[in-house]
């Protein structure tokens, strides 16, 4: 027997990062998202597909808070870097309207189009002209989060290992993150059946790994929240928990929840929601920066 990754055969790590096959019902989940997000885009006064960059899916929707100067919470889907857009996921603006929040939802070419390089670049480039439109949309440039889910997660998380000041812009230009459901080391999904339109190699790999990209101390970065469901598959629950383990010894603001009874989809419908346990943590960094 050959394993290839963690005592893991190919066919053993290739089920291990389907989702899809591990909640088959998954359609029935994006479908509830489509049908409240198709609310959100219709009841609240969003602007749509702002372009933020020269690539043809970069394109952001903006919902803008009631108040001038409210936080920006800025949402990255995931789609392994390969598929979806931004579109299902509008319903998280009503929550976050609601608790005086303003939300931007961005969208990105995919992979085999460009490399996850570029990608990881376009929402860099994406919250640089968002801080750059402040004024102009409504929002506090000072008080800007971001936050993903799945391959959004990772991205989320990069978007906080990276140094602004190499942009021209304020080191603290992100002031804190939420993953749901995040990668944070990419081998596994190099040798998976996923890196057939990724096209990573082990250098590349590495380098968008946010676990190889921990600071030695990592104090002064902003505030991260990590969220996974309980019921996902054992890698996705593992990547975070090892991931939190080394951000905390690098002493990394990190909180963490495992979410009970939610898979890798459901899980994001506890952002739909006041009451359930994600949406009050989230709004809580967002309101005093506090991950706890």
């Amino acid at each position: 027997m050959s394993f290839i990754y963690r005592q893991l055969t190919q066919a053993a790590l290739d089920a291990a990062y389907n989702n899809r096959a591990h909640v088959p019902h998954f359609m029935q989940i994006v479908e509830r998202f489509q049908a409240q997000s198709e609310r959100a885009r219709q009841t609240l006064k969003p602007r749509l597909d702002l372009a933020y960059g020269r690539d043809a899916r970069q394109k952001l929707d903006f919902f803008p808070a009631a108040a001038k100067n409210a936080p920006l919470f800025v949402f990255i889907h995931g789609g392994y870097w390969q598929s979806l857009d931004n579109k299902p996921f509008s319903f998280m603006a009503t929550p976050l309207n609601a608790a005086g929040i303003a939300c931007a939802a961005m969208t990105y070419d995919l992979c085999p189009t460009i490399s996850m390089t570029r990608l990881t670049q376009q929402i860099r480039e994406g919250l640089l002209w968002l801080h750059a439109q402040a004024h102009e949309l409504g929002f506090d440039a000072d008080r800007i989060f971001v936050g993903g889910h799945s391959a959004g997660g990772h991205l989320a998380t990069m978007m906080l290992l990276t140094d602004w000041t190499g942009y021209g812009a304020p080191a603290d230009l992100v002031k804190g993150g939420l993953s749901i459901s995040g990668l944070y080391e990419l081998e596994p999904v190099r040798l998976a059946y996923v890196n057939e339109a990724l096209k990573l190699d082990a250098s590349e790999a590495r380098a968008l790994s946010p676990i190889h990209h921990l600071p030695h101390d990592a104090a002064a970065l902003p505030p991260l929240l990590l969220a996974v469901g309980a019921a996902e598959l054992p890698e996705f629950v593992r990547q975070q928990r090892d991931f939190a383990s080394a951000a905390r010894q690098r002493n990394w603001s990190v909180g963490e929840i495992e979410l009970e009874q939610h898979n890798h989809f459901s899980v994001l419908e506890t952002l739909a929601s006041r009451e359930v346990a994600l949406f009050p943590r989230l709004a809580r960094l967002i309101q005093t920066g506090s991950v706890l």
